[in-house]
């Protein structure tokens, strides 16, 4: 697990914390400007109780890295724009409720203030942020540990069902042997029994005419009785 030194000293490690801005306001409310996105050096420095000189001496010994992830610097026509449009922002509020800089003005996001958490030391709300982020790191990496372990328990069960699946296949080849003798010796025994069947008709045939020539016997026998009696 990485240790807040190691994430105050490592710019990679850094990157991998970057997207989890959401920890910002679990240790603190984030107050923006207006358009909802950027804070100026002022609201930065409240947040995490510190001057805003410690916040500029730290943002330049770190610009490249806060530029990549959203620190910018407004100047001139840029900048007039900008504080049209969060005047217009303001909703009622007089002008000077928001303060204009001069000549420029160095905005942040909250994907930049992230990055100032874990590079400012004098803080004990940046330390909070820190704190968290190893935290949910932790969390996160037994989460991974318990799944791996269940994983690697499914492979064993997985293993275990192959070798018996191994051990069934004779017994099913023989299983299906002998069924396919059954099936064929069921097929002679029907072939006799169709068969038989027709020979049983045959029989019922012959004896309907047996039963005909014993009814005409019996008759003539009876005519022949009474010829002799008269």
């Amino acid at each position: 697990m990485p240790t807040e030194v190691a994430l105050l000293e490592s710019p990679a490690l850094r990157v991998e914390q970057m997207d989890r801005v959401e920890t910002l306001d679990k240790v603190k409310s984030l107050v923006l400007l207006p358009d909802g996105i950027h804070l100026r050096t002022e609201e930065v420095a409240r947040y995490f109780e510190v001057s805003t000189a410690s916040v500029r001496r730290l943002t330049d010994r770190h610009q490249q890295e806060l530029f990549s992830n959203g620190m910018k610097v407004l100047r001139g026509a840029e900048l007039r724009s900008f504080h049209s449009d969060m005047v217009s922002l303001w909703k009622g509020e007089a002008p000077e409720s928001y303060p204009q800089a001069a000549t420029q003005l160095r905005l942040y996001t909250r994907r930049t203030v992230l990055n100032v958490a874990m590079l400012l030391r004098d803080s004990d709300i940046a330390r909070s942020v820190r704190t968290h982020l190893l935290d949910a790191e932790e969390d996160l990496r037994s989460s991974y540990v318990s799944l791996d372990r269940r994983v690697t328990r499914i492979e064993g069960c997985l293993a275990g069902v192959g070798s018996a699946l191994q051990e069934l296949g004779p017994v099913l080849g023989r299983m299906s042997q002998r069924l396919g003798s059954l099936d064929r010796k069921l097929d002679v025994t029907h072939q006799v029994v169709g068969a038989i069947s027709l020979r049983l008709t045959d029989v019922s045939q012959d004896v309907i005419r047996l039963d005909a020539r014993m009814d005409e016997l019996a008759h003539r026998l009876r005519e022949l009785g009474r010829r002799e009696g008269g």
